[in-house]
């Protein structure tokens, strides 16, 4: 990423090219006659008109088209045409990959071009940090005090500080979560926080703590000690409802060493306790990963061996249909292989109808179609492995111009 000059750099199917501007419009492969096409353009089509015809422009393309000529760049980046909702046609997922590092730079795969680009995350310190994203908004936190929070949009750059949440600054684990709403670009951000207690290896307790961007004040709306059971890093908010995972701790008797918590922060009034929201896993897990995929709560799990539960034996993809698991698919074994023999050996995150899934080994990516029920791998991410044991991740982020922390 040395020697950029713009957010954004193309590679083309996997293949690093020489380093060059984002806003290059020439790689499109053509020779632009700006004084005979743009510029007649711009002599009969209104500025309204023109906003029209590069809103159905990707994203990517819709930066090039901003170095076309200075009218282009000032319409492209103006707040009318980045906010205007009609201008932001549905775009899909994009998935951000990097390596774990001190350098959180890596590249985001936009699935319609099949392309990577390398793109510098604002704010973000190391790779290690919490990362989490809804309609166009990441928010990260930090891995170390965990009050360290930032929201941004990765496309636009614009970013927001925020305090994290009073009391309680250090954690055992700590999971992160995030829901924007899609009319008023309001936002609501969880941290469901775990710690034990002292003395004690089977009881933890379980705080959480709810943000709303239209108050900007946070409040802790449940403490709770569980027996036998913390939390963990794996939350999401869905329909209004915060699912979180909770992992055994010994002491009690389980069949699996997962379970799910369904907390409603729609309505904090009439609440049940945390151990009476649990809902089971759909078989014996090494590990889940949790989405909200059109407001449906699906998660992507790793199914463990009947003899040995800590060791994978394939991946599946589960949607919880009234506090039931519905199982959608399971990997098929030719795109497992590869993945690992251990218990947490993948990242996956998705929205809309696309799954990402990856890899912790190796840049490979594969995407699942949730529609079409199609399995399809990436072209090639082209981040670096320095070292044999060098350990990648990512997550996936709507590209949105209109929306701002």
């Amino acid at each position: 990423m040395a020697g950029d000059t713009s957010w954004i750099s193309h590679l083309d199917d996997g293949a690093r090219r020489e380093t060059r501007e984002f806003d290059s419009v020439l790689e499109f492969g053509e020779e632009v006659d700006t004084e005979g096409s743009a510029v007649s353009v711009n002599t009969v089509l209104p500025d309204e008109l023109v906003e029209r015809i590069l809103a159905y422009l990707p994203v990517v393309s819709i930066f090039r088209a901003s170095s076309v000529c200075k009218r282009w760049h000032e319409i492209i980046t103006s707040e009318r045409f980045q906010w205007n909702p009609s201008n932001s046609l549905p775009q899909r997922p994009w998935y951000f990959m990097f390596t774990y590092s001190d350098e959180p730079t890596g590249y985001a795969y936009d699935p319609i071009l099949r392309k990577w680009y390398g793109i510098e995350l604002p704010f973000i310190e190391t790779s290690s940090w919490f990362v989490v994203s809804s309609y166009g908004l990441v928010c990260f936190m930090d891995n170390d005090s965990r009050s360290k929070l930032c929201m941004c949009n990765p496309i636009t750059k614009r970013c927001r500080r925020l305090e994290g949440p009073p009391g309680l600054k250090f954690s055992d684990y700590s999971a992160l979560a995030m829901s924007v709403n899609r009319k008023s670009h309001s936002y609501t951000l969880a941290i469901v926080k775990s710690k034990q207690i002292p003395e004690d290896f089977v009881q933890w307790e379980i705080s959480i703590h709810i943000y709303r961007s239209e108050k900007e004040t946070w409040m802790t709306t449940a403490t709770e000690v569980l027996m036998g059971w913390r939390g963990g890093n794996e939350s999401v908010i869905c329909n209004g409802v915060l699912y979180f995972l909770v992992y055994l701790a010994g002491g009690v008797p389980s069949e699996s060493r997962h379970a799910l918590i369904a907390y409603n922060i729609s309505n904090l009034t009439s609440q049940p306790t945390l151990r009476r929201s649990f809902i089971a896993a759909p078989c014996s897990l090494t590990c889940g990963r949790l989405m909200n995929m059109k407001e449906k709560l699906v998660m992507v799990g790793g199914i463990g061996k009947p003899d040995r539960p800590d060791i994978i034996k394939g991946i599946g993809i589960w949607v919880l249909n009234d506090r039931k698991w519905e199982e959608i698919v399971r990997m098929p074994h030719r795109y497992f292989q590869g993945f690992g023999e251990f218990d947490d050996v993948f990242a996956s995150s998705g929205t809309g109808d696309q799954i990402y899934i990856q890899s912790y080994g190796s840049p490979a990516l594969l995407t699942f179609d949730l529609n079409l029920k199609q399995w399809k791998w990436s072209q090639k991410c082209p981040v670096s492995k320095r070292f044999p044991l060098q350990l990648f991740t990512g997550f996936c982020f709507e590209p949105r111009l209109e929306i701002a922390p």
